[in-house]
C-alpha cells in the first residue's frame, strides 16, 4: 500500500506544462468546445458509455471542469464557502480542496460557475463575488490575488461573475467589466497590470458572463468577448486596443449575454438570450486597427437564440440549441447566416438549455434535465445517434458543458462528476 502523501502526488502530476490533449480551460484549449479525441464510440449503449467513477462532495455549482496533467479542477460551494479543489483524474480522489471567498447568494444557489484555467504550474480562477486569484496548482496554495469590486470598479452580476480567464504567452486575461476597466492583461507570474480595455459607452447594467477567446479575424489576431447589455460583442487588441463593437440585439438582448462567439474568417456569429437573438456580422478592415462591422443576418429572439449551452463550429456550419431554457437543435450555414433546418424539438427526452460539444465526428448535447444526446453534425437534417440518462441525478439544474479528453468524458452535475468510458475498443 502506498504511503505517499496526497499532495506529492499531485506535485509529480503536475511537474510539467499541460499536454497537447488535455483540457485545461473552458470549452477546451481553444474555447470552441472541440475535442481532439479520436476513436470514441460512435453510438451508444441503451445505458449509455460504461462509468468508470463517479466523485461526489465536490459542492454545489455549474462550473465546467478543467483537466491538465492528470488532474481535474474545478469549483463548488460546501460547508459554507466557494471552494476551488482538485481531482485525480485516474479515480477522481480528491487531491486538495481550499476556500476561496463567500457563497454569492443568487435565486437559484448556483455556486460559482467560472472553470479555473491551468498554466505552467498554476491555476487561474474567479469566484462569483469577483476574486481573481492565481493559486499553486500543487497545493492550492495563493499565489497573489486580484478583486474586480475594489480594483477595478465591478459590480457583482444577477448570478455573480462566471468568466473563466484565459492564458495567452505571459499574460492571463480577467473580465471585470468595471467603469475602470472592462478586460485586464495581468503578468501571469506576478499579477502585475500589462494593460486593460475600456469599452465606448460602457458595458452597461447585464455585465455580461462570458468568457474572452483569441482567434484571427479578418486576418489580424485579436481577443473577442460578449460584454455586457450596453456593450455587445468587442474586437480588441493582443495589446488591449479597442478595435470594433457590434451591440445590436442580438449581441446586447438584456439581463444576461452567455454564449462564446464563433470567429469563421472574416465573419463572427453572435447570440444571446432574454431580449437578444443571432446574428452574423463581418468584419472589414479599413486600415492599420481600423475595422468597421457589417451586418448580414440578424434574427430577433423567438426567431433564433442561444441561452448559456454554447455554440459550435463543424465545417462551414454552427450547432447549438435554440432558445431561453431551452436546447432545440439548430444548424445555422456560417457563410450567410441563413438556417439549414430546425430549430427542431428537443430529442429522446432533453429537457431544458443544452450544452454542446464536438468530438470525433459526433456532437453531444448535454440536457439541463440530465440527458445526453449524440448527434451525427449533418447541414441537411437533424440525426439522432443515442441518448441516456446520467445516472443519480441531482435533479437540480444541470448546466456544466461536457468535457472529453483521454478517453473520457466528464460530466458535472452539481456536488457530483461522473467519468464515463467513451473510448472504442480497437476489436
Amino acid at each position: 500500500m502506498s504511503t505517499r502523501h496526497p499532495l506529492v502526488a499531485v506535485a509529480l502530476l503536475l511537474a510539467s506544462t499541460a499536454l497537447a490533449d488535455d483540457w485545461p480551460t473552458f470549452r477546451g484549449p481553444n474555447r470552441d468546445g472541440i475535442s481532439k479525441e479520436t476513436g470514441l464510440l460512435r453510438e451508444w449503449p441503451k445505458d449509455g458509455p460504461s462509468k468508470a467513477w463517479t466523485a461526489k462532495n465536490l459542492g454545489l455549482g455549474f462550473a465546467t471542469p478543467t483537466v491538465a496533467n492528470g488532474v481535474i479542477f474545478g469549483m463548488g460551494t460546501r460547508e459554507g464557502k466557494d471552494l476551488v479543489w482538485a481531482l485525480k483524474e485516474a479515480d477522481g480522489t480528491e487531491l486538495w480542496a481550499v476556500p476561496v471567498d463567500e457563497p454569492r447568494k443568487t435565486n437559484q444557489n448556483n455556486g460559482p460557475s467560472g472553470s479555473p484555467t491551468y498554466d505552467d504550474g498554476k491555476l487561474y480562477t474567479v469566484t462569483s463575488n469577483g476574486k481573481f486569484y492565481c493559486l499553486d496548482a500543487k497545493t492550492g496554495k495563493e499565489l497573489w490575488k486580484k478583486d474586480y469590486l475594489a480594483d477595478y470598479g465591478g459590480k457583482v452580476p444577477s448570478w455573480g461573475y462566471t468568466d473563466s480567464p484565459l492564458v495567452d504567452g505571459k499574460n492571463v486575461l480577467a473580465v471585470p467589466l468595471g467603469a475602470k476597466a472592462a478586460v485586464v492583461a495581468f503578468d501571469k507570474k506576478t499579477g502585475k497590470e500589462a494593460w486593460k480595455t475600456e469599452v465606448p459607452g460602457g458595458v452597461g447594467g447585464g455585465g455580461g458572463y462570458s468568457s474572452v477567446m483569441k482567434a484571427t479575424v479578418a486576418g489580424t489576431p485579436m481577443y473577442v468577448l460578449m460584454t455586457g447589455d450596453k456593450g455587445g460583442v468587442i474586437g480588441f487588441g493582443l495589446d488591449g486596443k479597442f478595435l470594433w463593437q457590434y451591440n445590436a440585439k442580438p449581441a446586447a438582448g438584456g439581463v444576461a449575454q452567455v454564449p462564446v462567439p464563433i470567429v469563421a474568417g472574416d465573419k463572427v456569429w453572435v447570440s444571446s438570450s432574454y431580449g437578444g437573438g443571432a446574428a452574423l456580422i463581418q468584419i472589414v478592415p479599413g486600415g492599420k486597427d481600423k475595422f468597421t462591422v457589417k451586418e448580414i443576418k440578424a434574427y430577433k429572439k423567438p426567431e433564433l437564440n442561444n441561452h448559456h449551452g454554447g455554440m459550435v463550429q463543424v465545417g462551414d456550419y454552427a450547432y447549438f440549441g435554440h432558445d431561453q431554457n431551452q436546447g432545440n437543435p439548430v444548424c445555422v450555414d456560417l457563410k450567410t447566416g441563413e438556417i439549414k433546418w430546425g430549430p427542431e424539438k428537443n430529442p429522446n427526452g432533453g429537457n431544458g438549455s443544452a450544452a454542446v460539444l464536438f468530438a470525433d465526428g459526433r456532437l453531444y448535447f448535454r440536457y439541463q434535465n440530465h440527458v445526453l444526446v449524440l448527434i451525427d453534425p449533418s447541414p441537411e437534417a437533424l440525426k439522432v445517434v443515442s441518448a441516456f440518462k446520467l445516472p443519480e441525478p441531482s435533479g437540480k439544474e444541470s448546466w456544466p458543458h461536457p468535457v472529453i479528453v483521454n478517453g473520457k468524458m466528464y460530466i458535472r452535475d452539481q456536488d457530483k462528476l461522473h467519468c464515463f468510458n467513451v473510448k472504442a475498443d480497437k476489436n
